[in-house]
């Protein structure tokens, strides 16, 4: 599994997924098909963001297949911005 800030045209997104990587083909047509085409993302280190968001991380981490799938954990842009430190982030994966 994998978690990291999304940044789109609207803002940051904060997701879970299990794809094996950011850049992956599928995610990349996973996130096109809702209206996602161009982003820059920032993986995260999944047990800070289980620390940061707690129960709400098991919920939707309950809902999460294990193949070939995605969850948006906060779409609060202001929250994902200020939860995590740049240094938390690691380097930016660039799609357009």
């Amino acid at each position: 599994m994998k978690a990291g800030i999304v940044f789109t045209g609207t803002g940051p997104i904060l997701v879970l997924t299990s794809y094996p990587s950011f850049e992956d083909p599928k995610f990349v047509e996973k996130l096109a098909r809702k209206g996602i085409i161009k982003f820059v993302a920032y993986e995260l280190d999944v047990e800070l963001v289980r620390k940061r968001y707690g129960q709400h991380f098991q919920v939707i981490l309950t809902d999460l297949k294990q193949d070939d799938d995605l969850r948006v954990l906060d779409y609060n842009g202001h929250n994902v911005f200020y939860n995590f430190s740049f240094k938390d982030w690691g380097p930016p994966i660039l799609h357009e």
